[in-house]
C-alpha cells in the first residue's frame, strides 16, 4: 500500500469515527429528559483512546463541557483502575474538580472492548435539571449545601445498573424522573457509540486504533504547531470586571507565546467568592483553551494534541476554587474568561479579534408551585437565554446568540411545556447593540408569567448588569442588563428571588459591543438597522 493510499485510508476511517460520535452525540439528544439537553444542546460526547486520550468529539456539544470532558477521563482510569474494567460497565461522577465544574452536570464514562481488548472509551456529559440541596444557583456557601456528590463510581457494572446509587438519586432530587431518566440516556449515549465503534473496527479489519490515533494526533499537533509559530512572541496583559454577586469582580489574564506554546496565567483575579460563583479550574483551562483556538487554530480539530499546546496557571482565586468552595453557577465566571483571554490576544493580534459580548447565559431555574389554598403543577424549570455577541472584524456581532457556550435557543413552547408558565415576550431588544463601524449583536426581552394561581420562586444567574460588554478597537458597549417585575421593582442580578401570582418577570438582557470607529458605519447599514428595529433611529446604536 503506498503512502498516498494509507493517507487516504486513515483519513476514512478518521472521518468515519467522528460519524461514530456524531451519533453517539444524537442518541442523548434524542432520549434526554431534561430540556435543556434535548432542546439546547448542553452536552458533550466523545471517543478515547485506551491511555484516555481525546481523538473525536461531536460537533453538538459545549466547550465548557467538550474540554473539561477530554481531561475528567484520565481521573476516571486513575479511580477506577484498568484491572476492575470489564465489558458492560459505565462509570459516573458530578465532582466539579474532576469532571464539569458543578454538581449539575453528569459525566459518564464506558469502556470499549473489543473482545478482551480494551481498545477505547466513550464519554459523555449533560445538564441535569435538578441534583437536591439548594437548588441551582450561587446562594450555597460551600459545594456540600449545592447538591449529592456522586464520586467516581460504577453506574453499571457487566450491564447491570447499580441499583443503590438509583435509589440515593431518587431520594436527593426533587425531579426524580428525570433526572434518572437522563442517567439511563448518558449510558445509552455511551453504548451506542461503543456499538458503532465496534462495527466499524470489524468491518475495516482494526484490531486497535492505535495507528488512527497516531494519525490524528500528528497531523493535528503539527497543524496547530504550524499556527503558533506563525502568532508573534511575547506577553500581554488584560483585566476583565464582572458584577460578582453582591461586589465587583476583578479578571486578569496574561497570555504568552513562547515557541511551539501558549500559556496563559490568571494571576491577579479576585480571591475565592463565598458565594456559588466560583470556578474550578478545569473549567477555566476548558474556556481558555476554546478562546485561543478560535483565534489561533479555529479550523484544526479539536481533540488530545491540539489541547495539548495551549496550558494555564492560577494560584488559589476565583478561577481556581480549592474544594469544598461554592461552585454551582461557575459558568457565569467561567463564560467571561473567553472575553478576558481574547481581550489579551487583542493585544498581540489588532485587526483578529471580536468585540466583548454578553458571554454569560442568563440562564433562569424557576420552581413553580400552586399558591397557597389552590390547586394546581409543582414543576422545576430551567431555561437557557442568550445576549448578543460582540461585533467581528468586518461583521454585525450576532444577536440573541450563545458566546462562548454555544448552546442552542431553548423554544419557548418546550419550556412552557415543562411546567405551568406563560411566556409572554421573546423578542430581539432595541439598541442594545454597541455602535461601531460593525454593531453589536443585539440582546432580547423576556416576560415570564407564572400560570393562574401559581406564583414561583427564581434563581437569577445572569451578569453583565453593572458591567456591560466593551466595544474594540473604538466601538461602543453594549447595553447594560436590567432585571425587574413588570410593576418597576428592580431585582438583583443573581440569588432566589420570588415572582407573586399575578406578576411578570421582565429580562433585559445585555448587548455586545461594537467593533470600529462608529463615523465609519455605512449610511446603507444604519438604514437597514432602522428599518430591522434594531435601532430606533438611524443614528442610534449604543444606549440601552
Amino acid at each position: 500500500m503506498t503512502d498516498a493510499t494509507m493517507e487516504i485510508r486513515m483519513q476514512v476511517m478518521w472521518n468515519r469515527l467522528i460519524s461514530v460520535v456524531e451519533e453517539q452525540a444524537m442518541t442523548l439528544l434524542r432520549t434526554a429528559f431534561s430540556t435543556s439537553v434535548r432542546e439546547a444542546g448542553d452536552l458533550s460526547a466523545g471517543v478515547f483512546d485506551p491511555q484516555g486520550r481525546m481523538l473525536a468529539q461531536a460537533v453538538t456539544g459545549t466547550p465548557g463541557h467538550v474540554n473539561t470532558m477530554a481531561e475528567a477521563v484520565g481521573h476516571f482510569i486513575a479511580e477506577i483502575g484498568r484491572e476492575n474494567m470489564f465489558p458492560g460497565d459505565t462509570y459516573v461522577t458530578n465532582d466539579p474538580w474532576k469532571g464539569t465544574g458543578h454538581l449539575h452536570d453528569i459525566t459518564m464514562v464506558s469502556p470499549s472492548f473489543l473482545g478482551d481488548d480494551l481498545v477505547g472509551f466513550f464519554a459523555c456529559t449533560a445538564h441535569v435539571v435538578d441534583v437536591g440541596g439548594r437548588g441551582f444557583g450561587a446562594d450555597g456557601k460551600s459545594v456540600y449545601e449545592e447538591g449529592i456528590q456522586i464520586p467516581i463510581m460504577k453506574f453499571a457494572e457487566r450491564g447491570r445498573v447499580n441499583g443503590d446509587l438509583v435509589r440515593l438519586l431518587r431520594a436527593n432530587v426533587r425531579e426524580p424522573n428525570q433526572v434518572v431518566g437522563d442517567f439511563y440516556s448518558l449510558a445509552a449515549c455511551n453504548d451506542v457509540g461503543h456499538r458503532r465503534l465496534i462495527a466499524m473496527m470489524q468491518e475495516i479489519g482494526l484490531s486497535s486504533l492505535d495507528a488512527l490515533g497516531d494519525f490524528i494526533f500528528t497531523r493535528t499537533r503539527n497543524a496547530t504547531l504550524d499556527c503558533i509559530r506563525a502568532l508573534p512572541q511575547g506577553a500581554w496583559d488584560n483585566v476583565l470586571d464582572t458584577d460578582g454577586y453582591d461586589s465587583p469582580v476583578r479578571l486578569a489574564a496574561r497570555v504568552s507565546i513562547s515557541g511551539d506554546a501558549v500559556h496563559v496565567d490568571f494571576t491577579g483575579s479576585s480571591p475565592v467568592s463565598a458565594k456559588g460563583i466560583n470556578v474550578p479550574v478545569i473549567y477555566t483551562k476548558a474556556y481558555a483553551s476554546y478562546a485561543l483556538k478560535c483565534v489561533i487554530a479555529p479550523d484544526i480539530p479539536n481533540n488530545w494534541a491540539s489541547l495539548e499546546a495551549f496550558t494555564i496557571s492560577s494560584p488559589e482565586n476565583i478561577l481556581n476554587a480549592p474544594r469544598p468552595a461554592p461552585v454551582s453557577v461557575r459558568h457565569v465566571i467561567g463564560h467571561m474568561v473567553p472575553d478576558l483571554v481574547l481581550g489579551a490576544l487583542a493585544k498581540a493580534l489588532p485587526g483578529r479579534v471580536l468585540a466583548e459580548g454578553a458571554a454569560a447565559l442568563w440562564n433562569i431555574h424557576m420552581s413553580v408551585r400552586p399558591v397557597p389554598g389552590q390547586s394546581g403543577r409543582q414543576a422545576e424549570i430551567l431555561m437557557f437565554n442568550s445576549g448578543g455577541m460582540g461585533a467581528r472584524p468586518g461583521l454585525d456581532g450576532l444577536s440573541a446568540t450563545a458566546f462562548p457556550s454555544g448552546v442552542m435557543t431553548m423554544p419557548i413552547e418546550a419550556t412552557e411545556h415543562t411546567g405551568p408558565i406563560t411566556i409572554w415576550r421573546k423578542e430581539l431588544r432595541p439598541d442594545s447593540g454597541g455602535d461601531g463601524e460593525y454593531r453589536g449583536g443585539l440582546g432580547q426581552v423576556i416576560e415570564i408569567e407564572p400560570a393562574p394561581g401559581h406564583e414561583f420562586d427564581f434563581s437569577a444567574m445572569f451578569d453583565r448588569v453593572h458591567h456591560p460588554a466593551k466595544g474594540r478597537e473604538g466601538g461602543g458597549a453594549g447595553a447594560a442588563g436590567h432585571v425587574a417585575l413588570d410593576d418597576g421593582t428592580v431585582l438583583k442580578p443573581k440569588g432566589w428571588q420570588h415572582v407573586p401570582a399575578g406578576r411578570r418577570l421582565v429580562l433585559h438582557l445585555p448587548g455586545g459591543g461594537g467593533y470600529g470607529d462608529p463615523a465609519r458605519r455605512s449610511p446603507e447599514a444604519r438604514a437597514q438597522d432602522a428599518l430591522r428595529g434594531y435601532v430606533s433611529t438611524p443614528a442610534k446604536g449604543s444606549e440601552g
